[in-house]
């Protein structure tokens, strides 16, 4: 099984993809899809759809795991990073995965 990992945010969005082989986990791949600050807000989420698009299509993983939005005192970052987020959940859906969703601690553990 192979399953995609996201931590998304507006600026840096991080992937991970773990293969599950007999006991142990692989890495398969990772990186992240970054925007620029300067630009505009919409055209930075569609360069998180369209890069998070031709990775599910690559790599056509099994399922995914998105990491919940953390709620901060800075409402603006929780909203950028909503806007992501949202993002990162229309393409995972479009393309048909099952998605598991945790909180940052849940990642941490």
């Amino acid at each position: 099984m192979l399953v995609l990992g996201l931590d998304p945010g507006l600026a840096t969005t991080g992937y991970g993809l773990v293969k599950e082989d007999g006991q142990q986990l692989v890495a398969v791949a990772y990186g992240v899809i970054r925007t620029p600050a300067q630009t505009p807000t919409s055209a930075r989420l569609v360069r998180i759809y369209q890069e998070l698009s031709e990775l599910l299509a690559r790599y056509q993983p099994d399922a995914a795991a998105v990491e919940e939005l953390f709620f901060s005192r800075n409402a603006r970052t929780a909203m950028s990073v909503g806007h992501a987020r949202g993002v990162t959940l229309l393409a995972l859906a479009e393309a048909g995965l099952s998605i598991a969703e945790y909180t940052p601690m849940q990642v941490k553990q």
